[in-house]
């Protein structure tokens, strides 16, 4: 474990650097903050010794890109149910609602998985695009597309 010296001397050098990264990858001001914290805990408690200054800095990158990985997928596994399971759920629904599933299930991934997040879940096109990481318009665009399908195959039925 590090001194809390070290600690301090070592957000004072990584700072910027593991900020821009976060932010680059999270696109979140509050989001880059919570890894942040996570990269400097993870360097509070490891163990091993840094040879170089540029050694150093290889392991926050490297452990800043890790978590920002590990925090886009536990994101994803906290706020979503896999449409499989969804399916698989189906054969105890209404047959009407059977219906709309499968035609829903029938889109193209993109609108499948917007109309799932915003109509089945009760996401907004923000919290979609986060999900996704896509920009708000880009899910509002998916959304009207998808629509626009599901009004074709359902006969004018879909809002």
């Amino acid at each position: 474990m590090r001194t809390e010296r070290e600690v301090n001397e070592a957000i004072d050098r990584y700072a910027d650097l593991v900020r821009r990264i976060c932010f680059v990858r999270l696109k979140t001001r509050e989001d880059s903050e919570d890894v942040f914290q996570t990269v400097f805990l993870k360097y509070l408690l490891y163990r091993g010794e840094f040879f170089s200054p540029e050694h150093e800095k290889a392991w926050f990158v490297r452990v800043t890109l890790n978590a920002c990985k590990d925090w886009l997928r536990s994101l994803s596994r906290r706020q979503t149910l896999p449409l499989e399971v969804l399916a698989e759920e189906a054969a105890g629904m209404e047959t009407e609602d059977r219906d709309l599933l499968a035609v829903v299930l029938s889109l193209p991934e993109k609108y499948r998985d917007v109309i799932y997040l915003h109509y089945y879940e009760g996401y907004s096109a923000v919290e979609i695009g986060k999900l996704l990481g896509r920009s708000e318009n880009t899910v509002y665009t998916w959304l009207s597309r998808a629509r626009a399908a599901l009004k074709d195959k359902l006969g004018g039925d879909w809002p």
